[in-house]
């Protein structure tokens, strides 16, 4: 089977290098020419995350489609705001004018105060049991061409039916690191998503999930979120790294005044930070010094070196089972088109080893 990338769509340019004020949040002909970027660099899909701040991500998501031809989007979305019913509905209208190419990207929410700027204030663990209601409702509004009832712990339909509904099935991804988030992550995903861990760790966590996925007949696929640094040569992607991490430092306080999350509580962020707190590098080249100085705010281990030697570090992930790579850079344009290189010589490989085949059975 072929690995699956995936990159970031951004309505402004703005990272942990460049947290400069550059316009308004919402700038279209930057994100029409993002979206292009990763189309023409081989990419399958792009990301449209959320937060309680960011625009609205089916608006965002119609837009990439709409300005690409092939390219798909995986929509995050967090449950607890929008009625399943409506929301099942939203993205299956989007499938009807793009077919085959929207996923549903599920978050619970790992940080309280940024659930709470959007009015909920449930815990953690409240949050896990109403996503695997929400959930239940999804799917039956996508798959019932007859009118249904549903007697949740959170939601109650009686009579559900959609007059739009999904030729294929809409894959549902799903991200967490907690005992909760397994638990029902084990139910539902078709692909759970990790942050780049060690491989020991993901190899772990694949297990788990699987252990958990096993009970309901599911046998999901797997996503690891990286951002290469590569370069000609080895030393060169070091200076380059060197670089990244100093504009970081110098500019973290204005990150975390930007987004307003505390990342503390997340237990995906606590894998990155204990990790970092054995080694800036582990395995071959995997880096976390940016984790390190962001706290581990999303998505931030590095993979660096040249470009021969990160697609071999990519390679590494799908050899223990991971069919999908996440990944995006510290410079969102020039990276998208730069990262056409590192698809190119991890999609080689694969078609002439059959890595993914051969590693997803020893995971």
């Amino acid at each position: 089977m072929p690995v699956e990338f995936i990159g970031l769509a951004a309505t402004k340019p703005f990272t942990e290098t460049d947290t400069q004020d550059t316009g308004p949040a919402v700038q279209p002909g930057y994100l029409r020419e993002l979206a292009l970027a990763h189309e023409e660099s081989g990419f399958d899909r792009v990301l449209v995350a959320h937060s309680s701040a960011s625009p609205d991500g089916f608006t965002v998501a119609d837009q990439v489609l709409t300005h690409t031809t092939r390219l798909g989007v995986l929509l995050a979305h967090r449950p607890g705001f929008v009625s399943p019913t409506v929301a099942a509905r939203k993205y299956a209208t989007l499938d009807a004018f793009h077919p085959g190419r929207i996923a549903l990207h599920v978050i619970t929410g790992g940080d309280d105060a940024d659930q709470a700027r959007d009015g909920d204030f449930s815990d953690k663990e409240t949050r896990y049991r109403r996503t695997d209601d929400f959930l239940q409702v999804v799917r039956r509004t996508w798959e019932s061409a007859e009118p249904f009832d549903h007697q949740g712990e959170f939601y109650s339909v009686k009579g559900g039916l959609s007059s739009v509904r999904p030729e294929r099935p809409i894959p549902v991804y799903f991200g967490g690191a907690s005992a909760d988030a397994v638990r029902v992550g084990g139910r539902h995903a078709d692909v759970y998503a990790f942050w780049g861990e060690p491989l020991a760790g993901i190899a772990e966590r694949i297990r788990q999930v699987r252990a958990a996925a096993e009970p309901y007949g599911r046998d999901p696929a797997f996503s690891v979120s990286l951002r290469p640094i590569p370069a000609e040569t080895e030393a060169a992607a070091w200076e380059r790294a060197a670089e990244i991490l100093r504009l970081t430092k110098e500019k973290v306080g204005d990150l975390r005044k930007a987004f307003n999350l505390d990342h503390s509580a997340q237990e995906g962020s606590q894998r990155l930070l204990a990790a970092a707190a054995e080694g800036d590098v582990h395995d071959k080249r995997l880096w976390t010094a940016v984790a390190k100085a962001t706290g581990a705010a999303g998505n931030s281990t590095a993979l660096v070196g040249s470009y021969e030697q990160v697609a071999e570090s990519l390679l590494d992930y799908t050899a223990i089972g991971v069919g999908t790579l996440l990944i995006r850079g510290f410079d969102q344009l020039a990276d998208a088109r730069d990262y056409g290189k590192l698809i190119t010589l991890v999609r080689d490989q694969v078609d002439a080893g059959g890595a993914v085949l051969a590693g997803a059975a020893s995971a």
